[in-house]
């Protein structure tokens, strides 16, 4: 036998081996199949990682725990069990900001003043996005909320020059919804702003865009919920 028959025999072996190695026992398999039923798994397979499995389906690739409990897809670890995205979790409990750290004498304070329940909201009122949760906000039952004016510039050239009126008219609330919903044209600015600190706040948490959420709790959101619900369940959280 030649030296290159030897060496194809010889790769062979090694990658039935290498395949052998990577099957996976068939209790193991049904076990993870049965947890995620809606799940189309082509093949699964071991990794290099004990007790970690590979589930090919399709073209992706998705990693499980031998009880099919646990996956992580995209970067991200799942509990199938309790419909719960692990990682976003974690990342929210980090990313949670001290209420008692926020200037709130330097938000327009609306919604239920009694409420208990606290929301702080971020936002430019040239912004799209902010003057449809401006009227969700219309909706909001029970939440007391707080309003920082962060007109991004770059994005909404006329947008400073609208906080800064809204903040200096009589009726600061009244005025940013007029603003906001009706396009009215506030007077101009003849007071002192907190304009300038509320976007050095901003810049501090890391809120690069509007609008930007903190429920009463430290919780984060960036952008607005679809619906009152949403946003009213949300707020809600652990409060």
């Amino acid at each position: 036998m030649n030296k290159v028959m030897m060496l194809i025999i010889a790769m062979m072996s090694a990658n039935s081996a290498m395949a052998e190695n990577m099957a996976v026992d068939e209790k193991t398999a049904n076990t993870i199949r049965q947890a995620l039923p809606q799940t189309s798994i082509a093949n699964i397979n071991k990794t290099p990682m004990k007790g970690v499995y590979e589930l090919q389906i399709g073209n992706r690739l998705l990693y499980s725990d031998a009880q099919g409990r646990f996956v992580i897809r995209g970067g991200e670890m799942l509990d199938v069990l309790e419909q719960k995205n692990l990682t976003r979790a974690r990342l929210e409990d980090i990313n949670r900001v001290d209420w008692a750290t926020l200037p709130l004498e330097k938000a327009i304070v609306s919604g239920d003043k009694k409420a208990k329940k606290k929301l702080a909201i971020f936002t430019d009122p040239d912004c799209p996005y902010c003057k449809g949760l401006e009227k969700t906000l219309k909706e909001l039952k029970g939440v007391k909320v707080y309003t920082f004016l962060y007109p991004l510039e770059q994005l909404h050239p006329r947008a400073k020059a609208k906080s800064e009126a809204i903040w200096c008219s009589k009726n600061r609330h009244e005025t940013l919804q007029k603003v906001m919903l009706e396009g009215y044209k506030a007077k101009e600015a003849t007071c002192k702003t907190p304009i300038a600190d509320i976007a050095a706040l901003a810049r501090k948490l890391n809120i690069t865009g509007t609008p930007g959420l903190i429920a009463g709790d430290g919780r984060r959101m960036s952008g607005a919920p679809r619906t009152a619900k949403e946003l009213q369940d949300w707020v809600s959280g652990s409060q």
